[in-house]
């Protein structure tokens, strides 16, 4: 009877101040667009040999920032699920650099939740 329910997964949390969302923001830009900005810079630097190089480096380097972001920030029973850029930011943003936002956020909401009962 214990595979009768379904775990309730978190949602990807909401950033409410400027400064978060904006940090956010620049590290979705630089997970999804570092790789071709050191590829077209190494073209243009160098050549397309090592351009090619570059852009195998730093697609292995940027995958495993990524991956490690993620593992680091988003809990342990939703790590199946597949997250996009922007979510794998906003997670971050929220879990270890505006934590005195999502903290202020939560209590209130578990406060709301206690009126009610």
């Amino acid at each position: 009877m214990k595979n009768d329910y379904i775990d309730l997964i978190q949602p990807t949390p909401t950033l409410t101040s400027k400064k978060c969302r904006f940090t956010a923001f620049i590290i979705r830009v630089l997970l999804q667009f570092s790789t071709v900005t050191m590829t077209l810079i190494a073209w243009i630097l160098y050549d397309y040999f090592i351009a090619g190089a570059t852009l195998l480096i730093s697609f292995l380097i940027v995958g495993i920032v990524r991956s490690k972001m993620r593992n680091s920030v988003i809990p342990l029973h939703q790590r199946e699920y597949t997250y996009s850029d922007d979510a794998i930011a906003k997670w971050f943003c929220a879990k270890e650099l505006c934590i005195e936002e999502t903290t202020t956020s939560s209590e209130s909401l578990s406060h709301n939740v206690v009126q009610k009962d």
